[in-house]
């Protein structure tokens, strides 16, 4: 079976022509105009992503996704903006969302970025359940634990601490804060993380992964403490606590 895509954008020759490409990609698209029809063919007929334009009237792409995860619905949701800003497009991933293309965009991204978030749920939905949830000072037995620079993480259950303080991670920070956890002392250059990470080098132009690591940054610093992800200009990044 195809797998389903529901396409919500308000620009009409944007819509048919991402809804064209999509469909002699294989996909099966639903294609919408704004954010309340977003939500009730969400609710009518689950997709397995979604391709939300941020920008729409009523109820733009943040809110729908807001919504979505509000109800606890996981499915991988790809944003699409003309918002260049770097809190622009944190404000999306604070919304819930897994990644986000900016325009004008080339359409071989917007399958790249498909691909990667589409395999990344397969892998998850493969994956063993989730134990019940421990308090955080007994995150889970030691002998599935990785741990680094005073973070510990769970990969099975997708929990992650720093010291006894739990982080809440999205899919996306989560895997990134692992790799770097994994290769911990090592520079990671920037082709090599966005391969295992989004499946897809995305270029030198990209501010994807700035915009993540910035994103990370922010939840595992602490005041008085040591910075964990470094910045290893024209390289990449590594995970050392100095």
């Amino acid at each position: 079976m195809p797998q389903t895509v529901l396409l919500a954008e308000d620009d009409r020759a944007i819509r048919h022509a991402l809804e064209r490409a999509l469909t002699l990609e294989g996909y099966q698209v639903t294609a919408v105009a704004d954010g309340v029809e977003a939500l009730a063919q969400a609710h009518r007929t689950p997709p397995d992503v979604l391709v939300l334009d941020v920008m729409m009237p009523g109820i733009d792409g943040l809110q729908v996704c807001r919504v979505l995860r509000a109800e606890g619905d996981r499915t991988p949701i790809l944003m699409l903006t003309a918002l260049v800003e770097t809190q622009d497009r944190i404000a999306g991933l604070d919304a819930g969302a897994d990644d986000y293309v900016v325009k004008p965009f080339d359409v071989e991204e917007v399958f790249a970025r498909l691909r990667a978030l589409l395999r990344r749920t397969r892998e998850a939905n493969g994956a063993p359940a989730d134990v019940p949830k421990q308090a955080p000072e007994t995150p889970a037995p030691s002998d599935r634990l990785i741990e680094a620079a005073g973070l510990r993480m769970d990969p099975q259950a997708r929990r992650a601490w720093r010291g006894t303080r739990e982080l809440e991670l999205t899919r996306t920070e989560f895997e990134l804060l692992e790799l770097l956890v994994r290769n911990a002392g090592i520079v990671l250059d920037h082709s090599t993380i966005y391969d295992r990470i989004w499946g897809y080098d995305f270029g030198p132009g990209s501010k994807n992964l700035a915009v993540y690591v910035g994103y990370l940054r922010r939840k595992l610093d602490e005041p008085g403490a040591p910075q964990l992800i470094h910045t290893v200009r024209g390289v990449g990044y590594v995970l050392r606590e100095d």
